[in-house]
């Protein structure tokens, strides 16, 4: 599988019908999903995931197969996940979070990787640009580290002589700035 046919079938191109029929041979294509926490947390993503996948006209079960896994949170069980998905040879792993990311590209240099967030890819090792990855990860980033000093930046223009700040991270970024 190419890295634009996989990435078409996890971001909602129309390119994974072609991969599909090309890989029918009595197996089904199969997504590793590994999820970080529990089926009851992850609901609504997992939801949201099938749903898309519903439109581009996937069937679980029909057209595609699932094998879930749940981490809970566990490091060591990311590992074991990654392990057990490299053994029944899916052909795509879904994650989502830095340290599941990391176990399941440690697990295989050959089956395709989607992360739905993982925090700096780059820094973490996970591709070796974000400009061109390379490799067999891809997926998306809160990038925040590598924004991090050019918000400094812009906030000193913004507000000239401050000395001290404070930063809090959650979904909304704020500053709080000290002359």
């Amino acid at each position: 599988m190419r890295r634009r046919q996989f990435i078409g079938l996890v971001g909602g191109g129309a390119a994974w019908p072609l991969v599909a029929q090309a890989q029918r041979s009595g197996k089904l294509p199969t997504i590793g999903f590994a999820g970080q926490s529990t089926a009851s947390v992850e609901s609504q993503r997992l939801a949201a995931f099938l749903k898309r996948l519903r439109e581009l006209g996937w069937i679980e079960g029909r057209t595609f197969a699932i094998e879930y896994a749940w981490a809970e949170g566990s490091s060591e069980q990311f590992t074991k996940i990654a392990a057990d998905f490299v053994r029944q040879n899916v052909d795509v792993i879904v994650t989502s979070g830095t340290a599941n990311t990391v176990a399941a590209k440690q697990a295989t240099s050959v089956i395709p990787i989607v992360f739905a967030v993982a925090g700096d890819p780059v820094g973490n090792n996970l591709v070796a640009s974000l400009a061109r990855p390379g490799g067999n990860v891809t997926g998306l980033s809160t990038v925040a580290t590598d924004l991090a000093g050019k918000r400094v930046e812009l906030l000193r223009e913004a507000v000239p002589g401050f000395r001290r700040l404070a930063l809090i991270a959650t979904s909304v970024i704020h500053f709080r700035c000290w002359k």
